[in-house]
């Protein structure tokens, strides 16, 4: 697996493809080489594959494999002197790239640890003590709703950042939930129901802003629109069908939505405005960077004391 690879290793795995970036040729001699993007479930690692003086050759190699197809590569572990991150280098005629047919999908997506049928009950008991009225129906309309709840509860949280596997939006989902509830018995005046709609229904546009086959992607209208917008259409869309919700109420939920990312320049329109809407974003942020911290220190691919980690954008101390 990627996260066992170390310097001068020689690899012979089993990997989903992430991108692929056209044949480049070679400034001073003849011949051509071309980057792939690799997965598996313990991680992302770019192979390089090396050609000879025969351009054909390397373009018809680059052919035999799509994105998101699994191919077996036999290569060696290299340290890149770029940004000193291992890869895979992987030289014509001495080393493998093909596409394999003969794999398991659970090696290149990993899934959640957590019991997925207890979070779903914890949602579903949350929406149960939900005394809002309306509130209650709004929730009840997304998770009476079973192509929903199977999206929901096997959609991923993200495609690197945090909680990215299959099951992490649910995941995260419970982790803001409950820093919400603690949040609501040290501040008790925070409306409770619309603390933990807010909660449970942030990030559902994550549904449609990824996909997943043998690795994450994000979807086009993930990348146009973003989940932030296209969580909003859905609640907006949901109220419209439901008689009696009040205006203000409609709006405070699409603030929450809006705001949750808390800055602008990290994708929210708006800045939250009541105190609901900041302890959302504040659970969020909390749940998704301590998941970057604990995931870098567990899989920190070094053996020094520290790591470069460019989720967070500045060394993580390991130990």
């Amino acid at each position: 697996m990627i996260n066992e690879f170390r310097e001068n290793q020689p690899v012979d795995s089993l990997f989903s493809v992430k991108y692929k970036k056209s044949p480049a040729r070679y400034k001073s001699k003849e011949g051509s080489w071309f980057t792939v993007g690799l997965s598996d479930k313990t991680g992302e690692i770019e192979l390089r594959f090396w050609g000879r003086e025969s351009n054909d050759s390397v373009q018809k190699i680059f052919d035999c494999f799509k994105v998101s197809d699994v191919v077996r590569v036999k290569g060696i572990a290299k340290t890149s002197m770029r940004d000193n991150r291992l890869e895979i280098h992987v030289n014509e005629g001495d080393g493998i790239i093909e596409k394999a047919t003969d794999f398991q999908r659970d090696d290149f997506i990993p899934k959640t640890k957590e019991n997925v049928e207890l979070m779903v009950a914890e949602i579903n008991e949350t929406i149960g003590n939900i005394s809002n009225p309306h509130l209650k129906q709004l929730l009840e309309a997304f998770f009476n709703d079973n192509d929903f709840v199977d999206n929901f509860r096997n959609s991923p949280a993200g495609i690197t950042m945090h909680h990215a596997y299959i099951g992490g939006l649910l995941e995260h989902t419970i982790h803001v939930l409950e820093i919400c509830k603690t949040l609501l018995k040290i501040y008790p005046k925070l409306d409770k129901d619309l603390l933990f709609t807010g909660a449970i229904l942030h990030d559902i546009g994550k549904i449609r802003e990824y996909e997943f086959t043998t690795n994450i992607k994000q979807t086009e209208e993930g990348m146009l629109r973003g989940h932030i917008t296209i969580g909003e259409e859905m609640i907006l869309d949901k109220i419209k069908q439901l008689a009696g919700f009040p205006k203000e109420l409609m709006i405070k939920i699409a603030h929450i939505m809006l705001a949750h990312h808390g800055n602008k320049e990290y994708g929210s329109p708006v800045l939250p405005s009541f105190p609901e809407a900041e302890a959302i974003y504040y659970a969020d942020e909390a749940d998704s960077k301590l998941d970057q911290h604990i995931d870098t220190k567990e899989n920190p691919a070094t053996d020094d004391f520290r790591v470069w980690s460019r989720k967070l954008g500045r060394p993580i101390y390991l130990k």
